[in-house]
Parts: C-alpha cells; sequence; structure tokens
C-alpha cells in the first residue's frame, strides 16, 4: 500500500495554461471490496471503468485501505487515474437535540462524512490513527453483538444457524481474497452471511414460511435479496431484536480523521434522495449556511438518488458558496449499476452540474496531486481553505486538468 501514490510521486512541476480537458468520465465515490460493494473484486472494478470509458474513479472505502494498493497498480495498468477517499459515520449531537436528520433519513444527528484525496491512509497522522482505531474497535463490538442476536433469533424460530463476526469477516475476506484483519463489517455483509447460512438450512419450498416465522412479519418471496432485505428491515433495524446499539465519533473527530489522513473533509448529500428531505440540507441555501458553519468546503452527490432538476439547484447554490462538488455511484448495493453517474431512473446530468462535478474531480487531483509531493493541499490543517475560494477554485481546477493530461499523456 505504501507505493500507492508512487503515479503522483515527481521531482519538476507540472505545467498548467493548455487549453481542454483531458479525456474520459469521472465517478469519484465506489465501495471496493471488502466493504460491502456491487463488485467480485477489484479487477473487475477496474476492467468495468475500463469498458465505461471511467477514467478518474475514486474510493470511498469504510474503516481499512488496504485494498488500496493493489487498486492503485491497477487503475494505473488500465490507464485510469485513481482518488483515494474514505467515509466514516458519525455523531452530531446538537442535531439530536433538536431532532434534526442530517444525511440520514432515519436517524437525527447521524452524519456521514467523506474524505477526498487521502495521501496518508497507509500512515495517518497519530491523532488520525488513534481516532480510526476507536471507530474500527467500536465498529467490530457492535457487529459482533449483532450477529450473535441474529444467531438468537434463528434459534428461536427453530433453525440450526449460527454464525459470529469472526465466521462472517472469514467468509469475506475468502470471498474478498484478502485477510480477516482488513474486513470491517457492515449490516449488509451480516445481512448475506445469514441469507446463506439460512438457504443451506431450510429447502427451498420452505423458506417463506419459515421466512415470515422468523421476521415476524408477512414474507412472500424468499429469494436472497428479499431475505436479506427481511433480516435487515425486521431483526437487525432500530427497535429489532437484533439490532446492537450504535455509538460513533463526533463528528469534529471524524473531520479530524480526514484531515490527519491528508483529505478533504467532504459531506455527501442526500437532497431529495430522502422524502422528506432531510432539516440538514432542506434547502440549498440551508445546506450552504450549515457547511460553513462546521467549516466543510466540499459536497458529494451520488446523483442516481436525484431528479435533475433537484441535483442542480444544489450543485449550483454550493459552489456560488464557494463549496467544492463531485459525484459518485457508491456501488454499495448488490446492484451492478453503470458506473458513469447519472440522476434518479437513469436521466442525465445536466451539462452545467456535470460540469461543476468535472471542476470539483480536478480540485481533488491537484490536491492529492500536491500533498503527495510534500506540499500545501487545497485545505489547510484545520479544514480552511486558504485565500480567495474563487480563485483557489479555479487555480487548483487548472492544476488537476494538467495532472491528468500528464497522467494520460
Amino acid at each position: 500500500m505504501n507505493n500507492a501514490l508512487g503515479f503522483l510521486k515527481t521531482s519538476g512541476p507540472v505545467a498548467t495554461g493548455s487549453s481542454g480537458s483531458a479525456a474520459g468520465l469521472i465517478n469519484l465515490h465506489v465501495h471496493l471490496p471488502p466493504n460491502f460493494s456491487a463488485f467480485e473484486s477489484v479487477g473487475q472494478t477496474v476492467a468495468l471503468a475500463a469498458a465505461q470509458d471511467v477514467r478518474v474513479l475514486g474510493t470511498s472505502n469504510y474503516y481499512d485501505y488496504t485494498v488500496y494498493g493493489g487498486f492503485s497498480a491497477a487503475a494505473v495498468r488500465a490507464g485510469i487515474f485513481p482518488v483515494f477517499g474514505l467515509e466514516v459515520i458519525s455523531w452530531r449531537n446538537e442535531s439530536a437535540a433538536k431532532n434534526e436528520k442530517i444525511n440520514d433519513p432515519g436517524n437525527p444527528g447521524k452524519f456521514y462524512l467523506c474524505g477526498k484525496g487521502l495521501t496518508k491512509f497507509a500512515a495517518p497522522e497519530a491523532d488520525a490513527a488513534a481516532i480510526l482505531r476507536r471507530v474500527r474497535e467500536g465498529d467490530a463490538a457492535r457487529m459482533d453483538a449483532m450477529c450473535a442476536a441474529l444467531a438468537a433469533c434463528f434459534a428461536k424460530a427453530g433453525m440450526p444457524v449460527t454464525l459470529s463476526g469472526e465466521d462472517v469477516r472469514a467468509a469475506v475476506a475468502k470471498r474478498c481474497g484478502t485477510a480477516p484483519e482488513t474486513v470491517f463489517l457492515q449490516e449488509r455483509h451480516v445481512a448475506q452471511a445469514f441469507q446463506e447460512a439460512f438457504f443451506a438450512a431450510v429447502p427451498e419450498a420452505e423458506r417463506a414460511a419459515r421466512l415470515t416465522a422468523l421476521a415476524g412479519a408477512e414474507c412472500a418471496k424468499a429469494d436472497a435479496a428479499a431475505v436479506q432485505n427481511a433480516l435487515r428491515s425486521h431483526l437487525m433495524k432500530a427497535g429489532k431484536p437484533a439490532y446492537a446499539a450504535e455509538n460513533f465519533i463526533p463528528f469534529e473527530e471524524a473531520k479530524r480523521m480526514v484531515l490527519g489522513m491528508g483529505g478533504i473533509p467532504c459531506y455527501p448529500i442526500l437532497a431529495d434522495g430522502a422524502a422528506p428531505l432531510c432539516g440538514f440540507e432542506a434547502s440549498p441555501e440551508t445546506l450552504v449556511a450549515n457547511l460553513a458553519a462546521l467549516g466543510i468546503a466540499a459536497a458529494e452527490f451520488i446523483p442516481n438518488r436525484n431528479a435533475p432538476e433537484t441535483l442542480l439547484a444544489y450543485a449550483k447554490a454550493l459552489r456560488a458558496a464557494g463549496v467544492v462538488v463531485t459525484a459518485g455511484t457508491e456501488h454499495n448495493t448488490p446492484e451492478l449499476i453503470p458506473l458513469p453517474p447519472a440522476c434518479v431512473k437513469g436521466q442525465a446530468i445536466p451539462d452545467e452540474a456535470q460540469a461543476l462535478f468535472r471542476e470539483g474531480a480536478m480540485v481533488v487531483i491537484a490536491h492529492q496531486y500536491l500533498t503527495a509531493n510534500g506540499r500545501p493541499g487545497y485545505v489547510a490543517t484545520d479544514g480552511s481553505v486558504p485565500g480567495d475560494r474563487e480563485t483557489r477554485i479555479r487555480e487548483f481546477a487548472a492544476l488537476g486538468e494538467a495532472v491528468l493530461k500528464k497522467f494520460q499523456a
């Protein structure tokens, strides 16, 4: 993994000022296995990106980054510029106290935060490393507790399905060809593992009835996806028998973790991906004000959640306020959707928004390039943006284009 940034190392300057943009499409947010992912492997991810003309591809994994070394090598071989990121779940007491939903439509106070353009994921600064260690420990304990509780639910229903967190980690590691210690489970991993064990233990003809009895709710379908969804909805969510309390780090610690890994803190937007809209981002103006108050200088869309007109309204308002905007697809469900981002139901992203997303990606590329070479990036160590934001965005976007062109050449 220490060599993941080798393609960025240079002893000479990159010339800016040439006209035109580098070739290819951009996706700045995917999850790679062993995170829960639509992809079977890094190799498949890179091959699909190349086939679909995605020439800048950004990762956003939870809690372990060992896979980034192999991803970097495969992407560079394929002529794809790799961008390194992360996603972390945090908590904001102020929002919870006033019942304000941030970017999780079901949980007031729960705050997803991303990091863009990481360059210290192999060796985070001491504070970031300590925060990441606590995140990992808390996540592992919670997933172990959920596995035990889910096994108890199966036992109560008279089904011999018993899996520990260690069992699930080992299965994920085997499937992904990685070490178990690099696997940090998500609820979808657990639901998938118990669904597979359920299928092994129960004949197909009996599954719908047994699932209904297990879930305590009518389950007419018992295919793999339906079983996984039933386990999550009826047993694993808050207030259900296999739920384990979530204990997230404070938002400010999550932000420090991103900065201590060399990244740009970035807010992932739901907008009309939630109905009703979350209070924190109830309007473009509300979101702009809230991000300014928290010192967040970048935001990201997963456009397949959004109507084109909503996407454009939020993107324009954020960019007008000096917030860099980017876009990606997540790919954190079993559905293998196309890698080029698109709006809800496959509608095209408006050209104006697409241009803003490209500009944002170039800023991230420039940040990653500069910090990999020991120079100041887009944000300062506290996450603030030095100088005039408009000037800085334009200068960094121009540098990012030049870096990308040099890479592609």
